[in-house]
């Protein structure tokens, strides 16, 4: 790790630039730019929390992001959820309840956390949990969706609740989506843009970028299209490889740098849209921010583990508070040891060194 590397001025950072470039981007809509820009002082308050902690020997993560369910319907190909077990058809017993997670977030609300990213499975077919976490303003809450749950109830709760904000997972053109995620969800998501757009309601994208797709999901006649619906940020998210046959889909050396200029000029050249890659470089942020550096990621067992491709934990968030959960032995050992900064040929290093992982959670 870079010597003096201060993760919380690095992190305090990153959230201002997302947030002015939201605000930015939802400049001609009154009321979404309304939210944005009370959110905009609510995130600088959290980060003056945080900031308070860090001096008094306690770093508070800006992000963390919470699987509310592990139950989808879909059955996306290379699903790296579904292939570590984290996903499934049917909702298994013993999942975290709507007052539990109401109780998480009333904590991140205290602790400084700015961002939660509602995830899953697949969130929306929990709703008890998103009428939750609207009841939290100070608190953006992302929701990565496979957007077939989209319905009018929805659309009344994201214009009720402006803090929740809906990114819809989509691969590329038609062919590739569908490819993907299954015949007509394509349509689908292109339906519950329009949809969103007509309302007046902030959304985003998120984009698994591959080998294969990388130069279409980078185009900008795909931006573009995004664009013109009302999208106001796309997340570009590498693929990670969790089988050896899909190995060769995870982008390389070249493919990180090529995408990183093409964020760089947008950024730069299309305000409009904010665009946040992850993992993104690396170096930049002193090696990888997860196991509480940055982040940190609750299943929806209440398992806190270092992020979602690094699905082992050695504390539950039903039994303890979110503050202890940050103290975990296993973060810790995570962010002394050294192996969050080591190199790695894949978008995670974490899940390239998993028996690393596991011999530390073994310890």
């Amino acid at each position: 790790m870079e010597q003096g590397f201060d993760i919380q001025a690095y992190m305090t950072r990153g959230v201002e630039r997302v947030v002015g470039d939201i605000v930015k981007a939802t400049f001609k809509n009154p009321r979404g730019s309304a939210y944005m820009a009370k959110f905009a002082l609510a995130s600088r308050a959290a980060s003056r929390k945080r900031r308070k902690a860090e001096n008094a020997g306690e770093h508070i993560p800006a992000f963390l992001i919470a699987s509310i369910t592990s139950q989808c319907n879909l059955h996306c190909a290379g699903c790296y959820s579904r292939c570590n077990h984290a996903t499934v058809d049917a909702a298994p017993v013993r999942q975290l309840t709507a007052e539990e997670w109401l109780r998480i977030f009333d904590e991140a609300d205290e602790l400084g956390v700015s961002f939660i990213l509602l995830a899953g499975g697949e969130p929306m077919i929990r709703r008890d949990i998103l009428e939750a976490a609207g009841k939290h303003p100070n608190i953006l809450f992302p929701v990565f969706t496979n957007g077939t749950y989209m319905d009018e109830r929805y659309f009344r709760l994201f214009d009720q609740c402006r803090n929740l904000v809906p990114v819809m997972s989509i691969e590329g053109e038609k062919e590739t989506t569908d490819a993907r995620r299954g015949e007509g969800v394509y349509d689908r998501l292109i339906g519950n843009m329009d949809a969103l757009c007509q309302r007046g309601l902030i959304f985003g994208a998120s984009v698994t970028v591959t080998t294969q797709n990388i130069r279409e999901v980078s185009s900008e006649a795909f931006l573009k299209k995004l664009s013109d619906r009302g999208c106001k940020a796309v997340i570009f998210v590498e693929f990670v490889p969790v089988t050896e046959d899909s190995k060769e889909l995870a982008p390389g050396d070249e493919e990180r740098e090529y995408l990183s200029r093409v964020i760089e000029r947008l950024r730069r050249e299309h305000p409009e849209m904010a665009y946040i890659s992850f993992p993104g470089d690396e170096k930049s942020s002193g090696g990888c921010v997860a196991a509480g550096r940055g982040f940190f990621h609750i299943n929806s067992h209440g398992g806190a583990e270092p992020c979602p491709f690094s699905p082992y934990s050695d504390i539950n968030v039903r039994d303890t508070s979110l503050r202890e959960a940050l103290r975990s032995p296993l973060f810790r050992a995570l962010q002394s040891c050294g192996l969050l900064d080591d190199d790695h040929a894949g978008g995670c290093v974490l899940y390239e060194k998993r028996a690393l992982v596991e011999a530390l959670l073994n310890k």
